[in-house]
């Protein structure tokens, strides 16, 4: 494929048929999140064992993003995909037949978690590929399907889950995974074109970046993306996770948690979208550390504030705040390592945010098991997201004075 497909209208058409993809395969992030009360009433467990299947999903995501990432970079993305929807679709039935927590956690795991994982880290890392000027919005539109999911599906879940069981709404959201997703799977069918790029963001004729420019092997700076990883995504968890039986405990039911979830979601498909924008023009590093900040402010407001209006404004500015973060480290991959190693290397990092996700979840429900109050928990994603802050401004530092010196 000749060099001007790149940020070609063919890029752009490949662009929506991803994100269409990344929405409905999405919902494995999410479903577990809505029926996360009825599931610890049906099996009459704590609050931190009814978290471990979220847990679980998060663990098989992360994981087999690393290894769904590099079989694309050889063979291309439309056999993973292929692969994801019958994952997805064998892991909905064989949770909705579940008799035990441990057998619906093995489920999400390994199933859903693991199908699920083809629309994020592999879908960006292939994206990516197909743009050069753009990289920034390309990558934060396909990143954006995972809110949008987000935004989309707890409504419909908590509907079905009220109206027929939650047993019955996840055979439904199998059958309709396995329709729709592997059609669209074979519209991915061509390779990206070939790249001669960068690294560096808005420019495919730029010098490239590599660690070195920061003084870094490429492990030490894998390692620092894979620890910052971690670090801001057990932050994030907490309102993602919690925020439906945050509402439940408070009084105001599940209903209106699931609303303030989506409404999260909703407004990180918008912070995403806008941090895409600001990436092209600053880079991925700054973006990470903007991104970072604004986020710990948001999990702060949650701290003094607990009305259900203040929750609903809250949940929003969450979601505006923290949606540029995890897209950045895509960024700062394609900035600074070879065009090649993308899909291997983006899907360390994502498999690191999935752990923090995962960590973060099970950690807020074992703190509320201790405390009996969620404010606690929320000062834990709070620590977190300081050694996130941290590790970005260093690097970022470090990118200065050697540019002061050179």
């Amino acid at each position: 494929m000749s060099r001007a497909a790149v940020d070609s209208p063919q890029s752009w058409t490949r662009l929506a048929i991803a994100l269409a993809i990344a929405t409905i395969g999405g919902v494995g992030m999410w479903s577990v999140v809505v029926a996360l009360p009825p599931v610890q009433a049906e099996f009459g467990v704590a609050r931190a064992a009814a978290s471990f299947p979220y847990t679980l999903t998060m663990l098989g995501f992360g994981a087999a993003g690393i290894v769904l990432g590099r079989w694309s970079d050889r063979y291309g993305i439309m056999l993973p995909v292929l692969a994801a929807a019958g994952a997805l679709g064998a892991g909905y039935v064989a949770s909705g037949y579940a008799t035990t927590l441990t057998q619906f956690a093995l489920a999400q795991g390994l199933l859903i978690g693991a199908g699920s994982s083809v629309t994020f880290g592999p879908l960006i890392a292939h994206i990516s590929m197909w743009f050069a000027r753009r990289r920034g919005i390309a990558v934060a539109i396909v990143a954006s399907g995972n809110y949008l999911a987000g935004a989309v599906w707890p409504p419909i879940v908590q509907h079905f889950i009220e109206t027929s069981g939650w047993r019955a709404a996840y055979f439904g959201i199998g059958v309709f995974i396995v329709a729709t997703m592997l059609p669209l799977a074979f519209l991915l069918k061509r390779h990206p074109p070939a790249h001669a790029d960068d690294g560096s963001p808005g420019s495919p004729v730029a010098t490239p970046r590599t660690p070195r420019d920061l003084g870094l092997s490429k492990d030490a700076l894998q390692g620092l993306l894979v620890v910052a990883g971690l670090a801001c995504c057990v932050a994030m968890a907490m309102p993602q996770v919690h925020i439906v039986a945050y509402c439940s405990d408070l009084g105001y039911g599940p209903a209106r948690g699931a609303q303030m979830l989506s409404l999260m979601l909703a407004c990180g498909i918008v912070s995403r979208i806008t941090f895409g924008f600001v990436s092209d023009r600053i880079g991925g590093l700054r973006t990470l550390l903007l991104g970072s900040t604004l986020q710990c402010v948001a999990l702060f407001l949650f701290l003094p504030f607990d009305g259900m209006v203040s929750l609903f404004l809250i949940s929003g500015l969450f979601g505006l705040f923290q949606g540029g973060i995890v897209p950045s480290y895509a960024i700062i991959v394609r900035e600074y390592f070879p065009p090649g190693e993308a899909g291997g290397r983006i899907g360390i990092v994502i498999m690191a945010t999935l752990v923090g996700m995962a960590l973060g979840g099970w950690a807020s429900g074992a703190v509320f098991d201790l405390t009996g109050s969620y404010r606690a928990a929320f000062v834990h994603g709070i620590a977190w997201n300081l050694v996130n802050m941290s590790i970005a401004w260093w690097l970022l530092a470090r990118t200065r004075m050697r540019h002061a010196v050179a």
